[in-house]
């Protein structure tokens, strides 16, 4: 069996690399993908807490990250793309259209 500190460390590791993602790169669709990562992250994290406290609350918790993530995926690839066929670019940079 896998102890928790490996479990996480393993957590904080792809959540460093989904922030990595998301502070460094300047494509959208990378941004998009290391929020997607950071909330994996965050769902193994809560799934082997729950699994060491033997209680299936983490399990609830994670199933309602995901349905957050399934909706947010949904929404944020239709606006990438709407934004896409306007401007044909998908750096961030050019996406001042959402600005105030």
């Amino acid at each position: 069996m896998i102890s928790l500190n490996y479990m996480m460390l393993l957590s904080g590791a792809l959540f460093s690399i989904g922030v990595a993602g998301v502070l460094l790169r300047r494509n959208v669709l990378v941004m998009f993908m290391s929020i997607e990562l950071m909330l994996n992250a965050v769902n193994l994290a809560f799934v082997s807490l729950g699994n060491r406290l033997g209680t299936m609350d983490a399990q609830v918790i994670v199933f309602f990250v995901m349905t957050v993530a399934a909706a947010e995926a949904a929404v944020g690839l239709a606006i990438i793309i709407s934004i896409f066929r306007n401007r044909e670019s998908v750096n961030v940079d050019d996406f001042t259209l959402l600005k105030w």
